[in-house]
């Protein structure tokens, strides 16, 4: 998962999610709950939401997203710019593992540079659409539908690389299942190895409240995509992540709302977390350029850390 993806890039994000800046929202009282969104009904609206699946609880949303995923990343721009941090911390060739691949993009282009590369999303929509990428590229990447926790079992160890691209790691929604993630991404890893993390910087927009991202726009001919994301900030700590795409070809505008929750991991969280999964050499960034973490104004919380 991708949005996953992360643009002022980011977010997955969701292998990534795409993320953006978001804007701040109004104060608490006059935000609507979570789930006031109602579209219409019929072609032009409908709600996604989570399903518990044999690979867990599944974000449905990635299903219904994945055919639209590709047209709201600028692919050439977001990789120009991850692909040299990725590749200054894992050298090719290795064999890398991109945890929450998405459409597998990034699992693409490292394939084409060498890298040997495997793909897992627990979204059987996003991996359909990673396998027709790594075609069309003429690549060899083996992609499953798989989620966190079930990664070791399904790809073995071994692995000098663990990607966790585009704020995937925030669907993860509670502390025990975390710490079940992160055990998982070291059993796939050689001593020594390598892990990627990258996320948005919740402890600036839980402090910012920011609540609204910057829209995203695609046009194919007549056909006309606009992606509006938001957040709801839940009584429960957890957030709302709302996706409304809008699409038309050549006529009226069609509606639909994509919602699942997140659960924002801050910097402290995440370190102690790795921490106790056995992981060192803790680096933490403020984006995929390596600039320095400042956790009041940094877009993205990124970690690179070492299994022992």
């Amino acid at each position: 998962m991708q949005l996953h993806g992360p643009l002022a890039p980011l977010p997955a994000g969701a292998g990534g999610r795409p993320h953006l800046r978001a804007q701040p929202g109004p104060p608490p009282a006059q935000r609507r709950p979570a789930g006031s969104l109602r579209p219409g009904h019929g072609h032009a609206g409908g709600v996604d939401g989570i399903r518990n699946t044999k690979h867990g609880v599944r974000n449905t949303i990635y299903d219904s997203f994945s055919t639209d995923y590709d047209r709201f990343v600028d692919w050439p721009a977001r990789l120009a710019a991850e692909l040299p941090f990725i590749a200054g911390r894992v050298t090719s060739p290795s064999r890398v593992l991109d945890a929450a691949c998405g459409t597998g993009m990034h699992a693409v282009a490292l394939a084409q540079r060498g890298y040997r590369v495997a793909g897992a999303d627990p979204s059987p929509g996003m991996i359909a659409r990673a396998r027709e990428n790594a075609a069309a590229a003429g690549v060899d990447v083996r992609f499953e539908v798989a989620g966190f926790g079930e990664l070791a079992t399904r790809f073995g160890g071994g692995f000098d690389a663990v990607l966790c691209l585009g704020n995937s790691l925030p669907h993860i929604l509670t502390p025990p299942a975390l710490r079940a993630a992160l055990a998982d991404f070291a059993a796939c890893l050689r001593p020594g190895g390598v892990l990627l993390i990258q996320n948005l910087n919740y402890d600036r927009i839980l402090a910012r409240r920011e609540r609204w991202m910057e829209p995203q726009a695609h046009r194919e001919g007549e056909r006309e995509w606009l992606f509006l994301r938001f957040y709801d900030f839940d009584p429960d700590g957890l957030l709302t992540f709302h996706i409304v795409r809008l699409y038309r070809a050549g006529g009226s505008w069609e509606q639909r709302v994509l919602s699942t929750r997140l659960r924002p991991l801050r910097q402290a969280e995440l370190t102690a977390a790795l921490k106790e999964a056995g992981f060192t050499g803790i680096a933490l960034y403020g984006d995929m350029q390596g600039s320095p973490l400042d956790p009041d104004r940094s877009p993205n919380l990124v970690a690179v850390a070492i299994r022992e």
